[in-house]
């Protein structure tokens, strides 16, 4: 049996589709899983916020939180998508590469690893490529100043 093709403007549309729901999804989840919490403990974590870069604790936690709460935020909304995904991808580099260099891959539970840095890595690399899809603000602005 063979299954019936999708047509190219169905094909297009899920595409969008799908990139609406990665970003949604997966900046909601950088959101509030690890932004949120940084940006409302920033006090009682500041002193002792990891230092991978050697910049201070107080700042590696401002940045972290920057990219995490804010990109994330304009991740969700397709605002300056590629931009706030460099800050994203960057956090989540330094935090795989930096930060967990020395952890498995795997872990045993609570035990800390390098795989969910490197599973959203991996997810704001892909976004960063693919774009932020049809149903976004990004898409909006290019479209009123003439550019597709």
């Amino acid at each position: 049996m063979k299954l019936p093709q999708l047509s190219d403007s169905k094909q297009a549309l899920l595409s969008d589709i799908g990139l609406l729901w990665a970003r949604i999804s997966i900046g909601g989840m950088m959101l509030l899983a690890h932004g949120l919490g940084k940006l409302q403990n920033f006090s009682a974590y500041k002193a002792n916020f990891p230092d991978p870069l050697g910049i201070g604790s107080e700042i590696s936690m401002a940045l972290a939180i920057f990219a995490e709460f804010v990109c994330s935020i304009f991740l969700i909304l397709g605002l300056g998508t590629r931009l706030a995904l460099t800050q994203l991808i960057a956090t989540m580099g330094v935090a795989a590469f930096i930060f967990h260099a020395n952890d498995p891959f795997f872990a045993a539970p609570g035990k800390t690893s390098k795989e969910f840095a490197l599973v959203y890595f991996a997810a704001f690399v892909f976004l960063f490529l693919a774009g932020p899809g049809r149903f976004s603000i990004d898409r909006l602005i290019c479209k009123k100043w003439g550019k597709k």
